[in-house]
């Protein structure tokens, strides 16, 4: 993409190609877990207009998102996400894989569907055309006949009895080889990961838009106690700010 984004933090504000770009989020040691969160919001808090996500996001946005999605091992999503925003098979553009198979990377991320209730359609392209075999993540509770008919084309994963295990679930994907996990919400998984303290990045576009209204925001649920971040990137792109946090 032409759109130009500039880095202002830490190094001075220059514009970024995509190698450059790539360079600023790609982490050293692939082998230590790291779990990538991304979101987009508008400057009032809305993470989302018309109740999608993808109505507050530009082309730089799509830029980061792309970018998030080249360096990752797993791309994990809420069902309720995937539905909403049409989600379909996880495959990246050649120039992301022709970057992964130079780096020694599989061509393309896994793409890993949590589902409580796993309404999920077997016969759907998210399956059928998936590059590489899909994972579901999810509980004791779902309906066994689903899990039987999902598991011939996904690898099912029971992680917790009653409720999603946040923690089963992250080292279970480690145990896969999938220790760089990037998520892309939605904020009942979001709350979730935090409240088991699982988050290491925060990546959060501020759209320069007020949405007002009652749209959500980009985590719900309770915390045992606020979390502080310290501030690692900031990227602009015109009104939009491309923010990164980590760990305080």
């Amino acid at each position: 993409m032409t759109v130009q984004i500039d880095s202002l933090w830490p190094v001075p504000a220059d514009d970024l190609d995509d190698d450059a770009l790539t360079a600023g989020f790609v982490r050293a040691d692939r082998g230590d877990p790291w779990l990538r969160v991304n979101f987009v919001s508008s400057v009032d808090g809305a993470a989302t207009h018309d109740g999608l996500s993808g109505g507050l996001g530009g082309e730089a946005d799509k830029r980061v998102f792309d970018v998030l999605r080249r360096l990752c091992d797993v791309v994990l999503v809420g069902a309720g996400t995937v539905r909403s925003e049409g989600y379909g098979a996880m495959r990246l553009d050649e120039p992301a894989v022709r970057w992964r198979v130079a780096e020694g990377l599989p061509p393309h991320p896994v793409f890993a569907i949590v589902s409580g209730g796993l309404d999920l359609d077997p016969a759907s392209n998210i399956f059928t055309k998936a590059p590489v075999r899909p994972i579901i993540v999810t509980t004791g509770r779902s309906p066994q006949p689903r899990r039987d008919a999902l598991s011939a084309v996904a690898d099912v994963l029971v992680c917790g009895d009653d409720s999603l295990d946040t923690t089963a679930m992250v080292a279970a994907l480690s145990d896969r080889g999938l220790a760089q996990v990037h998520c892309e919400g939605g904020p009942s998984l979001f709350g979730s990961l935090l409240a088991a303290d699982a988050v290491d990045e925060l990546c959060l576009t501020l759209s320069p838009r007020l949405e007002a209204g009652d749209a959500r925001r980009i985590a719900s649920g309770a915390l045992p106690e606020p979390r502080g971040l310290s501030l690692a990137r900031v990227l602009r792109s015109a009104g939009t700010l491309m923010l990164g946090y980590t760990r305080a």
